[in-house]
């Protein structure tokens, strides 16, 4: 008997561009990274999934708007063609970018489908003009955190007041080579 198996995609099956935040497929992905952390937040801190009318609310306050040219990028990662993944980023003075949204789908995860989006966004924001990139994150990620180190990201200070943020990242931008 043969087997039939469809060869293991590679990360060559990644594609990542920039796609407006209120695309489809930028919503629909929107609201499964937002309600993944949000779930996970409000169960270890409450016990408790996020209720629908609070995760709608949430998601519509907080629309993406800010990634969108010419102060912001979002980007969408595709894997065999399907959406899988986001990356944001947006600049904060002239020289700084804040990375936001990453995100892969759950079932796609640990095919390098993260440092792609991360290195696309980093990409991004030396287009943009800056030449470093901050973010938040909190505890409970520890993934993300793990990701960010990977990547060279270093812990620093808080730049920002949220709320959610446990940890904040910083990574200087050398200039792309061309």
């Amino acid at each position: 008997m043969t087997s039939t198996a469809s060869p293991t995609p590679t990360p060559t099956s990644w594609t990542v561009a920039p796609e407006p935040f209120d695309s489809p497929d930028a919503v629909a992905l929107w609201r499964a990274y937002y309600t993944e952390v949000s779930d996970r937040y409000y169960l270890l801190h409450e016990g408790r999934r996020t209720g629908l009318d609070e995760l709608d609310r949430e998601i519509a306050a907080h629309s993406g708007a800010e990634l969108s040219p010419p102060g912001g990028q979002l980007l969408i990662g595709r894997y065999a063609g399907e959406p899988a993944g986001t990356a944001g980023v947006r600049l904060l003075d002239a020289s700084t970018a804040e990375l936001t949204r990453v995100f892969v789908r759950e079932g796609l995860r640990g095919r390098g489908g993260a440092p792609l989006l991360v290195r696309a966004a980093e990409d991004a924001a030396r287009a943009l003009g800056a030449d470093r990139m901050v973010l938040d994150t909190r505890g409970d990620l520890v993934e993300a955190r793990a990701l960010y180190a990977r990547l060279g990201y270093a812990e620093t200070e808080p730049y920002n007041d949220d709320p959610y943020a446990d940890h904040w990242f910083e990574k200087p931008l050398s200039p792309q080579l061309t």
